[in-house]
């Protein structure tokens, strides 16, 4: 930074270092870009052929410009794009076909979905909008972009977008529309609609913006990044209760007046910035970060105290190291990475893994084909004079940032302590290999920071790329694209493999319960039938006993009968005749002084007892079996002889 700054001094005869700083900051420290942003193009550095041609006969050509325009002659330059001087030959453009980007805007309660070529321009999407919001273009903004904002005639491609996107509508310019239903006041604090008046006290200028509930002060805070030019580390608000300390809670949760809310924002001051413009301070995120104390040594021969440049005094400029040298556990070590690398460079930066590197290849490789992710390996070198540069302009962009988050699992590491080195090398050794470690042993310490992207692979991790410091923004998300597109098609593979080796195991699942159902089915019949043939062996033993028991009684019974009196014993004597159920007729002679207990007796012995079957006369019909059986047969008038029969009872 050092370096660039004197050359922009030299080149362009600012005498004020502060100012040739935000210069390089306007340009995201690009040389060329903030030089001819203060000479006229046509003494500017990038000259094109055409018009150095162009320029020829104005002004006497050296030998070394004659040259030139003769060979611009011998041969024209191409009519679909003019050549410029190479200054760094790192760039390149690379061709490729247009393909199709889908747009989801939204707009206060409405949501339109857009699908354009990217060859298409911003001003193409907002002439759409127009048609569907009925808004004119001169009262719109369209914001979301990550990489900042941008010209309705910026050219999409340009802008290296994935092929889905996020935007939003604001029109500052045009109220919101007041709710006249009743109902909609009454709805849940989800469906609320927060009108925020947010008053920008450089510009003096009051922004009235409708929000949904379901907004974070995050997301308001970008917004209104996107709406003033104030990154949101620098914002200042007042107006937000103590309640809203926590940037990630909702506008529902935050405890703001409803349905109106009044806050104010500013840029937080800063002792560096007093010294620039006004105009500056409105239009520029001024990050000036110092490596050391020798940085900027020749500062007072402009005239400038360097501690007024920094804000700060010599003994603040010495930095913490990113990951201390004695830490037993990696976690700790990433921990203490993101909190120094938050500290110096603020909060918009990619997520970093805390655990061992180990774990973050497990999370990036070994998951379901559908959820695993590229590992992005930051590693960080405080001795390299790239590294603030890289990770201010680099790592916190924003696009940077979200294409990493979505895409990428990142692990980061510092390597300017030698043990700390020597530690990632046996990591990297035990889950890489020895060439990836050769590999970043073969890096000077000038050529750090680096970034390695590593791809899982069936039986071994790839280094898919190694992209180092001397970069920029546009490159280092082409090649992280370039990757994604080698890592997706290899996704498809895995994922395709994966479907068909779960079909196959659902099939053989399947094909082993039906298996187990049969075998408990089959078991289950066996049991019943074991119980059921149990069962029947019961009963059978049961009827066995009770048979024996019958039998055992009626032979008591037949054996207590006194015998059958003869005809001539001279006494009175009763014959009875009895019909059983099956038409056998049972005779018998009783004395007529004999029981009725006698009687019942002798036909239970004969297997008819008196709790199963009633003895009955037929006309007239009575039943026997319910008189007293003390009672004579004399006294039943059941001589001298009767005809009955046996009916089983109910």
């Amino acid at each position: 930074e050092r370096d660039l700054t004197y050359v922009a001094i030299a080149c362009t005869g600012i005498d004020n270092i502060a100012e040739a700083i935000t210069l390089l900051e306007l340009n995201n420290w690009d040389l060329v870009a903030a030089i001819n942003g203060v000479i006229p193009q046509e003494n500017g550095i990038l000259q094109s052929q055409s018009e150095a041609t162009a320029h020829t006969p104005s002004a006497p050509p050296s030998s070394a410009s004659a040259s030139a325009t003769a060979s611009s002659s011998s041969s024209p330059p191409s009519s679909s794009s003019p050549a410029f001087c190479p200054v760094q030959p790192s760039r390149h453009i690379v061709e490729r076909q247009s393909r199709m980007l889908n747009f989801r805007v939204e707009y206060r309660q409405r949501s339109i979905e857009v699908v354009l070529e990217d060859a298409s321009t911003v001003g193409d999407i907002k002439t759409i909008l127009e048609t569907e919001l009925q808004v004119p273009v001169s009262k719109m903004q369209l914001k979301g972009w990550k990489s900042g904002d941008v010209s309705d005639s910026t050219v999409l491609q340009s802008l290296h977008l994935p092929k889905n996107n996020s935007l939003y509508v604001l029109t500052p310019d045009i109220a919101p529309l007041a709710s006249t239903s009743q109902s909609s006041a009454q709805q849940g604090s989800s469906s609320q609609n927060y009108l925020l008046v947010i008053s920008h006290r450089e510009a003096q200028r009051d922004y009235s913006l409708n929000f949904p509930a379901s907004k974070t002060i995050q997301e308001v805070k970008r917004n209104i990044s996107d709406l003033t030019n104030i990154p949101v580390r620098h914002q200042q608000w007042d107006g937000w209760p103590a309640t809203a300390s926590d940037d990630s809670i909702t506008l529902a949760a935050s405890g703001i007046s409803y349905p109106c809310h009044h806050l104010t924002v500013c840029r937080r001051s800063s002792p560096a910035l007093t010294k620039l413009p006004l105009c500056l301070l409105q239009c520029t995120d001024v990050h000036m970060v110092s490596d050391s104390e020798d940085d900027f040594e020749d500062a007072p021969e402009f005239g400038v105290d360097e501690s007024e440049i920094f804000g700060m005094g010599s003994s603040s400029c010495q930095k913490s190291p990113m990951m201390p040298e004695d830490s037993e556990n990696e976690g700790d070590a990433l921990l203490h990475f993101t909190a120094e690398f938050s500290r110096r460079y603020g909060d918009c930066h990619p997520v970093f893994y805390i655990g061992s590197l180990e774990a973050a290849s497990q999370e990036a490789f070994y998951g379901k084909a559908r959820d695993r992710k590229l590992l992005a390996i930051y590693l960080h070198n405080d001795e390299s004079v790239l590294s603030n540069v890289f990770c201010s302009q680099m790592m916190c962009a924003d696009s940077i940032v979200s294409y990493l988050s979505q895409n990428f699992i990142t692990w980061a590491w510092d390597v300017t302590k030698e043990a700390n080195k020597a530690r990632l090398l046996t990591m990297c050794t035990r889950h890489f290999g020895s060439v990836v470690a050769q590999t970043i042993r073969t890096y000077k310490t000038d050529q750090f920071p680096l970034l390695l992207i590593v791809m899982g692979k069936r039986t071994s991790n790839e280094v898919l790329n190694v992209i180092q410091g001397n970069t920029t923004v546009d490159e280092l998300m082409m090649r992280l694209m370039g990757a994604m597109e080698i890592f997706s098609a290899q996704q498809q593979e895995d994922i395709k493999d994966e479907d068909e080796r779960e079909a196959r195991e659902m099939v053989k699942r399947e094909q082993d319960e039906a298996y187990r159902l049969s075998l408990e089915a089959d078991r289950k019949k066996r049991e019943a039938q074991e119980r059921e043939e149990a069962e029947q062996v019961r009963q059978e033993r049961i009827r066995k006993e009770q048979e024996e028991e019958r039998e055992a009684i009626r032979l008591s019974l037949e054996q207590a009968l006194p015998p059958e009196p003869k005809e001539d014993d001279g006494e009175p004597i009763s014959k009875l005749r009895i019909r059983t159920p099956s038409g056998e007729f049972l005779e018998r002679r009783f004395l007529g002084s004999c029981k009725l207990q006698v009687l019942f007796d002798f036909v239970a012995s004969k297997g008819y007892p008196s709790d199963e079957f009633k003895l009955l006369t037929t006309f007239p019909r009575r039943n026997i079996t319910q008189l007293d059986p003390a009672w004579s047969l004399l006294e039943a008038k059941l001589f001298p002889q009767e005809t009955l029969f046996l009916e089983a009872k109910e």
